[in-house]
This record gives structure tokens, sequence and C-alpha cells, in this order.
């Protein structure tokens, strides 16, 4: 009897063992797909059998933008990013007049934007092209991250420097929220600093810029860390705020960690009239964000961000498929396009806007019934090239859609890097919206060559310093 309960015994933990090996990761088989018949970043190569010169084929992904394809007439780090498709055209334009016959090929919540400003909003289609791309050693680091990473109930554990889960894997729920942890994760370079605008649009297309000089130290990718170096934090974040003069000399800094529940997210405010730093305690979830005219909430920050704890997570179908999302938006994040010209009344201008066919995963986070947000439903939908999330639908308690976000998509190429050149966050009922990142008037754009400062600068105490 004893033997047979050891050999029991052993056969249980040895299947423990092997579910908690499975959880882990893929094989170190499966990871090496990575870069041969996948993507780097486990997207599909392939293109979609059709001419993308018709704004309906998917081209072949053949290493994205890299330094031969950076244009002449760029500049030079923080240098605002010419087109390297200058003579790309529009290949036709969908709008509310036409939106069924592209109803499998759009957002929702895109949809409910050609509803709702029906003689302004509309998609204008271009030549698609899969940019995207990343340095060698994040591409490295994410086949490593594929056998390694593990997913959690509140975070993600033994994953560095590259994508965690490039091959999705388990359970549906288990996929979705893998996929949103690589949103989370994704690569946007090591420390960058940025003078840009927010501004809260009017019904009526009035604004008030509000300028800040932010910083950011993405931690999780830098080379001389490792995962267990990283005491749970992702990134630090610090902005001080320039203009209006009312506002001037505020700051926030922020430390954003991968596990919340171990340690949530350490955020303090600094007011310049009072010169007092305090913690921010409720920075997070559905807070809504003052800048923002409360048209953002805090999650709804980088389309979206924090612990996942709050949803039910679903991947909708089981393979990414093909939407029209915003793509290559050189042109919107222009220094030759004025603020004035690109704000209007209900959404930014269209006329210089760039949309194309990708693929993308799309996600649905389903609010827990013993949970609160404002946001009942959101639906997600993922780049499957770079990760980053293109679109978001959120839908209010009663099951209705309330609010639109959109990124703006381009390729950072000096870095590279996959990341927006704009972001809208939209109210359908108020017909308000909100826009962050502009930097088209400013003299510079994203400059990641900056030398990353100590740990001490991201300290509460320097708020205090900086801000006198």
């Amino acid at each position: 009897m004893s033997a047979k309960i050891t050999v029991m015994g052993s056969a249980m933990a040895l299947s423990l063992f092997m579910a908690i090996q499975a959880q882990a990761g893929v094989s170190e088989s499966q990871a090496q797909r990575l870069g041969e018949s996948l993507t780097p970043f486990g997207a599909q190569p392939e293109g979609n059998g059709q001419d993308p010169a018709t704004g309906e084929g998917i081209p072949a992904w053949n290493g994205g933008i890299e330094e031969d394809d950076i244009p002449d007439a760029y500049e030079g780090p923080g240098d605002h990013h010419p087109s390297p498709f200058p003579d790309d055209e529009v290949l036709f334009t969908i709008d509310n007049e036409n939106k069924d016959e592209y109803a499998d090929k759009l957002p929702q919540g895109v949809k409910a934007m050609m509803e709702t400003y029906p003689e302004s909003f509309e998609v204008p289609v271009y030549r698609s092209r899969r940019t995207h791309s990343a340095p060698d050693w994040v591409n490295e680091n994410t086949q490593k991250n594929a056998v390694r990473a593990e997913l959690e109930d509140t975070g993600v554990d033994q994953s560095f420097g590259g994508i965690p889960f490039p091959i999705l894997h388990g359970s549906n729920a288990d996929k979705a929220k893998q996929a949103i942890w690589n949103h989370i994760l994704r690569w946007r370079g090591v420390y960058v600093v940025r003078r840009a605008s927010e501004v809260a649009v009017q019904r009526n297309g009035d604004y008030s810029l509000v300028t800040s000089q932010q910083e950011v130290y993405f931690r999780y990718y830098d080379p001389d860390l490792s995962f267990d170096k990283l005491n749970n934090i992702i990134f630090y974040y610090l902005s001080f705020t320039k203009a209006p003069a009312r506002l001037a000399g505020g700051a926030v800094l922020i430390h954003e960690t991968l596990d919340q529940e171990e340690l949530p997210r350490q955020a303090w405010g600094y007011n310049a009239g009072q010169r007092r730093v305090r913690r921010s305690p409720n920075l997070s979830h559905d807070t809504p964000i003052a800048a923002a005219d409360g048209l953002r909430t805090a999650d709804d920050t980088d389309m979206y961000n924090g612990a996942p704890d709050k949803y039910n997570w679903e991947l909708v179908h089981p393979e990414p498929v093909e939407m029209y999302i915003p793509y290559n938006n050189y042109q919107l994040a222009s220094d030759e396009l004025s603020y004035d010209e690109l704000l209007q009344a209900g959404h930014t201008n269209p006329e210089h806007q760039r949309w194309e066919l990708h693929r993308v995963w799309v996600v649905e986070a389903t609010l827990k019934e013993d949970e609160r947000h404002v946001y009942e439903k959101r639906r997600f939908y993922i780049d499957e090239d770079s990760w980053q999330i293109a679109a978001v639908d959120q839908y209010d308690r009663r099951g209705e859609l309330w609010r639109v976000s959109l990124a703006y998509i381009k390729n950072y190429y000096e870095v590279p890097t996959t990341w927006t050149a704009l972001d809208t966050f939209h109210d359908l009922r108020s017909e308000r919206y909100h826009v962050q990142l502009l930097d088209n008037e400013e003299n510079s754009t994203l400059d990641f060559t900056q030398p990353v400062p100590s740990e001490r600068y991201f300290h509460p105490a320097s708020l205090r310093r900086r801000g006198r």
C-alpha cells in the first residue's frame, strides 16, 4: 500500500510539475519558429495573397523599416520624421455612406465615429506597409521569453527585455491576457525624452493646450539589468508641466510595477504653488485625468495600462483578423502641420490620417461581477506585428458603446520602434475628445539618445528640487 501511495504521489507531482512547465512558455522547438516561420515578434510573415496597392492586400513582412530605409531628409535624433513613403496616395475612402461594404474590417468604434460625425469623419485607406522593426537584441530576448515567461494571476514572471508571449498559448483567457501583457511590455526604447502637449477639444472645436516635458526610463528594456534586478519596476515616468502659466511647475512621477498586487503603482504629484510633493494613491484604473477634462481614465493612457485584475479576458477570434487601423502616420505628426489644421470639431482632421489593412488580435475584457469600473466592457484591436493596441471600443455599464480610443501608429525608424504619433480619446455622447502626444509645433519630437539618469533622478525628492 505504501509503495502504491508513493507511486501515485510521484505521478501527481510529475503531472503538477509538467503543468507548471506548460504554463511557463512554449517549447524550445516552437520558440525556434520566431524569425523563421514567424516574425521575431510572433506574427505571420506571409501576406494575404492580394495586391497591397489595391488597399485590400497585406504584404509579406520583410524586416520592416531598417537603417537603409530611413529618408535622407531625416536630420537626426529628436528630429521630426519625414515619411518613408512620400509618394503614397489615398486608394479609397471609407465613410458613413459605404462603411457597410467594409463592416467586417472596421472596429465597431470606428463605425460609430462615422455615424456620430457622418459629414466629417472618414477613413482614408493607403497601401499597406508592414514597417514594424526592432533591434536584434530585443528580438533575441523575445525568443528567450517565449520559453521562460510565466503568466501569473496579477503579473508576468521571468520575462525581460522583449515581448513576453510572442506565441500565445494555453486557454483562451490565458491567450487574451498574454496579448494585453505583450502590449504593456512592448518595446519602446530604453530612455526617451519629449516635450509635447495634450488637449481636450470641445464640441465646437475650441481647445487649450497643456504642454509638458516627459521622460520615461524603461527599466524592463535596460540591457544592463535583468529580470532579477527589476525589483518589480517596469518603468519610471516623470512629467513637468511647462504651460499654461497657471499650471507650470507642476509634476507627476510614476513608478510602474510589474505585479501590482505585490506592489501597487507608486505615484506622486508636485504642486508648484504649495511646493509640496504628495502621494497619489488613486492614480489607476478609472480615475479621471484632470488634464484630459475627464475624457480619459488613468488606465486609458497608452490605450491600456496597469493591472488587468478587474476584468475577465477573452480572445474574440482564435487567429488575427484583417482590419483597417491607423498606421504609418507620419503626416499626422509632421512639423509642417499646425494644431489648428489638425484639431477640428469631433476628431482630428482625416485629411492628414493614414489607415491601412493589417492583421490584429481582437481581445475583449468584461468587468468581473464583484468589481467596479466606468467601463463594463472593452474591446482591443492589437497590431499583430508590434503588439501595439491600435483601437479600443469602450462600453458603459448599460452595455452601450460610449468611448473610442485610437492610436495613430508609426515607426520611429532611428531606434527602431513601433509606437504612436498621436493618441486620441473620443466621447461619442458629449462629442468631445482628448489628444495626447502633440508635438507638431515643437522644435523636436521623441529623443531616444539621452543618457539614462541615475535611479535617484526618479526619486520623489527630485520633484521638489526640479520644481523650484
